[in-house]
């Protein structure tokens, strides 16, 4: 999948945020601690600093949400993180993006503390970033 493709995924899967550029994704995966799991229909960014990984991002079209893509995803990411020594794994999701959020409680994930106001939505309003944690067992 090209930096182009997750650009425009992206911007597709996160109408309340500010889409990541071609850029951006350019430089995130030329970075050594970056991993990209890739779907027909999505993509899922790590990056991995043992003992710790962090979930990036998250994307999958609209049309092909709620078919266990995410959570198929969500699982690569977790045997790819154990495989290379993490053993905590972390991310930040909006607090108004309810079903993200269910998704990752329904994985293990817990919440671990709040950043008031840290996305901003494209009509210039702020939403709070709900930090969420799990632990990866070996």
């Amino acid at each position: 999948m090209t930096p182009a493709q997750m650009a425009l995924i992206h911007a597709r899967a996160f109408t309340t945020q500010r889409p990541w550029s071609v850029a951006e994704f350019k430089t995130l995966l030329a970075q050594p601690s970056t991993r990209m799991l890739p779907d027909e229909n999505g993509f899922l960014l790590l990056r991995i600093l043992p003992p710790d990984a962090e979930i990036l991002t998250l994307a999958v079209l609209p049309g092909a949400q709620r078919q266990g893509i995410a959570r198929a995803l969500l699982n690569k990411s977790e045997t790819l993180a154990r495989a290379e020594g993490v053993t905590r794994l972390f991310l930040e999701v909006a607090a108004g993006n309810s079903s993200a959020r269910a998704l990752y409680r329904s994985a293990g994930f817990d919440e671990t503390g709040t950043r008031p106001g840290y996305y901003t939505r494209p009509d210039g309003t702020r939403d709070d970033a709900v930090m969420m944690a799990r632990e990866i067992r070996a």
